[in-house]
């Protein structure tokens, strides 16, 4: 199914983990746990050592999977021994994509892209690529099928956000608050004016930044949102497991109950009256 297509009967949920967090193993198990828990579609992140966009938990998780042996190599491995059936979208930092295979064929994203495909990868949320340096990527996703989604933050606008649209496929990422990633106690008053600054795009609209709850899934979904992007609050699950030395199995079960009440949580938005 495209990432497109996941968006079209109801609303989507979208989680987030950090791949190899805290161990390759243990990874595996969290990210299969999260589809039975109901998500439409897994944003896999690859870490990077410099993850400038994240807030200290998905920092966190970076290091201990870079602890644990993390790589881009090893990333494309654990793709494809991931047994699930939801599509996968890489979150990452250009620079990966760029160095990828650069000592058989130049620098470029080609190489990256190509594997990443090869692998089972869906498309891309590139986080510190800006719209008007992208041209070769989205060039590379065209070559492979693979689709490429763009974060629009609050203060988005003008050139960049038409550079944006015409270059984004699969979903748009609405970045629902200003600042780096991490759980809130609020859904942020610039939810609404952020969908309504894209009402006319023909993209599935995916809110993220923030979303801790069943009841802040709910009110994303009834302001107008396609689907609802959480990651910190799953993060936070591994990372109290990994402190606590729980087994994988019960903090597995934890992620795939809070991934069912988000998912719960988006469901009921449908039928909570959208502002007019």
């Amino acid at each position: 199914m495209s990432l497109e297509a996941v968006f079209a009967d109801e609303p989507a949920f979208v989680p987030y983990l950090a791949a190899g967090d805290p161990s390759y193993e243990a990874s595996l198990e969290y990210v299969e746990a999260l589809e039975r828990g109901g998500a439409d579609v897994i944003e896999l992140g690859l870490p990077f050592s410099e993850p400038i966009a994240e807030g200290s938990t998905i920092q966190e998780a970076v290091v201990r999977a870079l602890e644990g042996g993390m790589t881009p190599d090893r990333y494309f491995e654990f793709v494809e021994e991931l047994e699930v059936a939801v599509p996968l979208v890489c979150m990452t930092y250009y620079n990966l994509v760029y160095q990828y295979g650069a000592d058989e064929a130049g620098k470029g994203p080609r190489p990256f892209v190509e594997r990443a495909a090869e692998a089972g990868i869906e498309g891309f949320v590139v986080v510190d690529l800006p719209a008007e340096e992208a041209g070769p990527l989205r060039a590379a996703c065209d070559e492979f099928g693979l689709d490429l989604v763009f974060i629009v933050a609050p203060t988005t606008e003008g050139e960049r956000l038409d550079r944006m649209h015409e270059q984004v496929s699969g979903y748009v990422y609405v970045q629902s608050r200003l600042g780096t990633t991490g759980a809130r106690d609020e859904v942020s008053d610039y939810t609404e004016r952020s969908l309504a600054r894209l009402a006319n795009w023909d993209v599935p609209k995916a809110v993220g930044f923030g979303i801790k709850t069943h009841d802040h899934a709910e009110r994303i979904v009834a302001a107008g949102a396609d689907g609802i992007i959480v990651g910190s609050a799953l993060v936070d699950i591994v990372a109290q497991g990994h402190e606590a030395g729980d087994p994988a199995t019960d903090v597995a079960a934890r992620l795939e109950t809070k991934a069912r009440e988000l998912k719960q949580g988006a469901l009921r938005g449908t039928r909570t009256p959208r502002p007019e």
